[in-house]
């Protein structure tokens, strides 16, 4: 199938200012997340989307496509929809919203998403398992699914809440991560759709997927996530991060 990847990058992140410009190993951030895309071999077309013509300046600059798209979008998706909707991807049979601050984003994750999506889900995405100590952190989205893999519900909140300390915790607790991967006809409902009480609650737009019916269909990873680049402290992590994949593989 002919995936079109979009990475959404705007510059005006609260948490981290300037997000997709902040040096990673030598890099603007926005370009090592596209490096780690491509290096996927599963998109027919990638292309970063973005307000900002520096942030395309940079993409630009190593060979990369990036297309300006409108300041007005609220969230990633919608700016995701902008670029789907031009005559030039018109053949695509997927379309996956890949989140520009995932510089570590697994290639099984990117497969299984996508096969999620292929297989009949309106929208495929991916999650890890989570160690139950980090359950209780915000910045870490929990994720519950039914028998057969389909989101029931996303949160910050530790999900599922045991009531009895001594419940078993292995295997309880899924990290999502972000990315995306819908069906086109699913993109173009999603962002007709209004936000929900969830959503606005959370902050987390797949909630008003779900409420309005859409299907998403989460493929479990082997290995726990690697968190994406989200506020200043996130920064000397990853960078030690890279490194050190760097050392290990010579």
């Amino acid at each position: 199938m002919r995936v079109l990847g979009v990475i959404p990058a705007r510059l005006g992140s609260t948490r981290l200012p300037n997000k997709p410009l902040q040096p990673l190993a030598g890099q603007p951030l926005v370009v090592r997340v596209y490096e780690r895309a491509r290096a996927s071999g599963r998109f027919a077309e990638l292309v970063v989307a973005t307000e900002a013509p520096e942030v395309a300046v940079a993409v630009e600059r190593v060979g990369g496509r990036a297309v300006l798209t409108s300041p007005a979008h609220e969230t990633g998706t919608e700016r995701v929809a902008e670029v789907a909707a031009r005559r030039e991807f018109a053949g695509m049979d997927l379309v996956a919203n890949i989140q520009g601050d995932e510089p570590f984003l697994d290639h099984e994750c990117i497969a299984g998403s996508i096969a999620r999506a292929a297989d009949g889900d309106d929208v495929g995405t991916c999650a890890g398992p989570l160690d139950p100590a980090l359950a209780g952190d915000p910045a870490r989205v929990k994720v519950v699914t039914d028998a057969g893999g389909r989101a029931l519900y996303f949160s910050r909140a530790p999900i599922p809440f045991r009531r009895d300390p001594g419940t078993p915790a292995d295997g309880l607790y899924w990290q999502h991560v972000g990315l995306y991967v819908y069906r086109p006809e699913a993109l173009r409902r999603w962002v007709g759709l209004p936000p929900t009480a969830a959503e606005q609650a959370e902050k987390l737009e797949q909630l008003r997927a779900l409420h309005h019916g859409l299907t998403i269909g989460v493929a479990r990873l082997a290995a726990p996530v690697l968190p994406g680049v989200d506020t200043p402290d996130d920064l000397p992590r990853a960078e030690a991060h890279w490194h050190a994949t760097r050392e290990s593989s010579r």
